[in-house]
């Protein structure tokens, strides 16, 4: 059987502001819809079910996350997930400079958890807090020609 990863979805408390971070980011908008009807009740399993939702995309076209804003049922806050929780823990990007990508994510008033760390002269990478408490992962190849 043939498998290949379509795309992360994230519900986030605010469509416009997740959206305007990931594309400072990098990322581009692919499209925007607002969902609704039994065939989204049934595909989510949620009665009622009813969002606005936003593709995202990489640079490269090889990744993608679908943001969602709940309007009904009501979105449930939660506590963000901390890196050792079991569940759904972080999304990770590559970023061929990650200064600037750190100073877009500040722009956004997201910082890194604690700093950002060099591991064995191949990688510097950290963990923010983006929109929503997401958790995002920003790794530099210091391979790199």
């Amino acid at each position: 059987m043939a498998i290949k990863l379509e795309n992360v979805g994230i519900a986030v408390r605010d469509l416009e502001a997740t959206i305007a971070f990931f594309t400072d980011l990098g990322l581009t908008v692919l499209g925007r819809d607002t969902v609704s009807g039994e065939w989204a009740d049934t595909a989510v399993g949620l009665d009622g079910n009813h969002a606005k939702i936003a593709m995202l995309q990489t640079p490269d076209g090889q990744g993608r996350l679908e943001l969602f804003e709940y309007i009904h049922p009501e979105a449930i806050e939660s506590e963000p997930t901390r890196p050792n929780e079991i569940g759904m823990h972080r999304v990770a990007f590559s970023v061929d400079d990650i200064d600037k990508a750190l100073e877009a994510a500040a722009q956004h008033g997201c910082h890194p958890l604690r700093g950002v760390a060099t591991y064995e002269d191949v990688y510097k990478l950290t963990y923010l807090r983006g929109p929503s408490g997401i958790l995002v992962m920003l790794a530099e190849d210091l391979r790199k020609s």
